[in-house]
């Protein structure tokens, strides 16, 4: 992958950096807040090579990279000069949304360096319990310190994290969480100006949410001060008044009030969870993946903190494990029963990535494709997550689950208990249960079409083998099979253009189905041809009647005459616009010279994804 490139044909392809508002990026996704959404050829984006999925929610323009992420963000942001967004961003959807995109904006950018602190208590304490070091060693003592800190001292990057996406001073900001955790707090009463201030008994180390609210309290304070300061004051005295009201205003108000969310939001999580511990996790087990998906899942890490401040230990991220762990269980048996190889490949990786805790490249591109295996990982998951919660599991430093975080799961005082072993026991029932249930169901993608031609029957009714010549195509699109003759067009339903099959669209791409020459191209881009290296001509057509849209919503990427190779972009199109016009997008794919071979014989599925073994042309 070509990251340089990949970065600049993202930046292009999403309008320019004159439509982007801001750019972020969690494990997997490179987030963007756009200005126009509309501006984005998000065909164009699916189609480049080293992007897996492009995804719209939580208003966030999301393009899905996949572990290389960073090195593509980071090249987009050195190039584009992007940064962090001097823009006011205006707020966009309904309140969930808004909600969604505030959290993952605060926590997305230390949620990697928190997670390893969060692994590295957990081998601490695996190192103590087994005896390979003592607490009171200065090894341990210096290690749990860098493990540790980061937690203790997490007001100050929320707010930092929070003063830049809110648009404010973020020293300011650091000023007020550095009162918050100033040392002795706790140690005498205070009040200011007779007025008692309330304090929570261990203080504002680790917590969450009053130093957010304090951050955003901070807007409208430093907005107001800024516009009646003079200018020449501004450097000194703007900071002074926001440092001299926020922060007596946090401690009287925004503190106290913070605590209060805080506590109703654990002790809230807790009565749910132990009302049905069972129930939890085969709801959490079932749709934690789905969360994932549209980038909603970031919404429960307040939670999972809070109970960490506030409890000592959170049962919320245990029941995320088994959830992940079935993806790759699903994706092992898809790379087990395939018989393609590039999938074979795919199925490969993306099992070992889920198994350290990044499943997107392991559901895009291969268990939601195939519908199939990504039920069955969910099914999976929400066995072993109910396995996880009855157990009692607890999690005793902030964590991302993976395999990595089983550590974490050993308390340091209690030492190896027996949760542990009842994660260990979920999280394998949900890969076993994801890899038995997905070679169950298969996912009807690969019928053995040469294994019917192999085996055939002579006039005397004698079953002999005989040889096959057969050239195997590919397929050009992600979609449902549609048999030819059901197609609401009489003259490929006929089969007068020829043997073949249909398709009906989920991604907005054609693609080369084979090596070979485009030998004809529509100016309107509904209709392709190619001659193939070895003389079969396949016909395209996307959608029916639509040449009357005269190329509107059509993008054509080739000219005639060219030679592609397969899975080169042929063109790329808008299902909406087919949609909006009133057309069917069924796409019917013919080989128009079938007279010049013995046969065409589609496979038996019904779901495809593009690359994939579809159609053999016996000759």
């Amino acid at each position: 992958m070509d990251k340089k490139q990949l970065a600049a044909d993202i930046l292009s392809l999403v309008g320019g950096k004159q439509n982007v508002t801001s750019v972020i990026h969690c494990a997997t996704r490179l987030r963007f807040k756009l200005k126009d959404e509309s501006q984005a050829k998000t065909a164009d984006i699916k189609a480049l090579d080293g992007v897996i999925e492009v995804v719209q929610s939580s208003g966030q323009y999301q393009v899905v990279i996949g572990n290389q992420v960073k090195e593509v963000y980071n090249q987009l942001v050195h190039d584009s000069g992007l940064g962090e967004s001097d823009e006011k961003e205006e707020a966009s959807g309904n309140l969930v949304n808004r909600v969604i995109d505030i959290i993952s904006s605060i926590f997305l950018p230390f949620i990697g360096p928190m997670a390893g602190a969060g692994v590295l208590k957990g081998l601490l304490a695996l190192a103590t319990t087994l005896h390979w070091m003592s607490p009171n060693s200065g090894t341990y003592q210096v290690l749990f310190i860098a493990a540790d800190a980061f937690f203790q001292f997490l007001p100050f990057a929320l707010a930092f994290t929070a003063a830049k996406k809110f648009k404010v001073d973020p020293f300011i900001s650091l000023a007020i969480a550095g009162a918050l955790l100033y040392p002795g707090l706790t140690d005498n009463p205070l009040n200011f100006m007779g007025i008692n201030i309330v304090l929570p008994v261990t203080g504002y180390y680790s917590s969450v949410i009053p130093i957010i609210l304090a951050v955003g309290a901070q807007i409208p304070v430093e907005r107001t001060i800024r516009k009646i300061v003079p200018d020449f004051l501004k450097t000194v005295v703007a900071p002074l008044l926001v440092i001299a009201i926020m922060v007596p205003l946090t401690f009287l108000v925004i503190g106290p009030l913070g605590t209060i969310i805080g506590d109703i939001l654990g002790k809230g999580y807790t009565v749910i969870f132990e009302s049905s511990p069972i129930i939890a996790g085969l709801i959490i087990g079932a749709f934690w993946q789905v969360l994932v998906m549209f980038g909603m899942h970031w919404g429960f890490v307040p939670i999972t903190i809070t109970n960490l401040s506030t409890l000592g230990f959170d049962s919320f991220t245990p029941l995320l494990l088994p959830a992940v762990i079935a993806q790759a269980g699903s994706a092992l048996a898809v790379m087990v029963r395939t018989k393609d190889k590039k999938r074979k490949q795919l199925a490969g990786s993306g099992t070992i990535t889920a198994l350290f805790g990044i499943t997107e490249p392991t559901i895009y591109g291969v268990t939601l494709p195939l519908k199939k295996p990504f039920i069955a990982g969910c099914i999976g998951g929400a066995i072993g997550s109910a396995v996880t919660a009855v157990a009692g599991v607890k999690a005793f430093s902030q964590v991302m689950p993976s395999l990595l975080v089983l550590p974490a799961f050993i308390s340091t005082k209690a030492g190896v208990s027996s949760s542990v072993f009842g994660a260990i026991l979920g999280t394998g029932i949900s890969f076993i249960a994801a890899f038995v249930l997905t070679l169950i169901l298969g996912f009807d993608t690969e019928a053995d079409a040469m294994g019917e031609l192999a085996s055939q029957t002579d006039e005397a009714g004698d079953s002999s083998e005989v040889a096959v010549d057969s050239e195997t195509l590919v397929s050009p699109l992600n979609g449902t099979i549609v048999p030819l003759e059901e197609v609401d067009d009489k003259v490929f339903a006929s089969g007068a253009m020829g043997k073949g099959i249909a398709i009906m669209p989920t991604s907005e791409t054609l693609l080369a189905p084979a090596d070979g020459i485009v030998s004809t191209l529509f100016p309107t881009g509904h209709a392709v041809g190619i001659t193939t290296d070895s003389g079969i001509e396949i016909l395209m057509h996307i959608g029916i009647d639509t040449v009357e849209l005269e190329g509107k919503g059509f993008d054509i990427h080739v000219k005639q005459g060219d030679a592609v190779k397969q899975g080169d972009l042929l063109v790329s199109f808008s299902l909406n616009a087919l949609k909006e016009a009133g057309k069917d997008a069924t796409t019917s794919i013919v080989i128009t010279n079938t007279a010049d071979f013995l046969d065409v014989l589609p496979y038996k599925q019904t779901e495809l994804v593009t690359g994939e073994d579809f159609l053999t042309v016996v000759k």
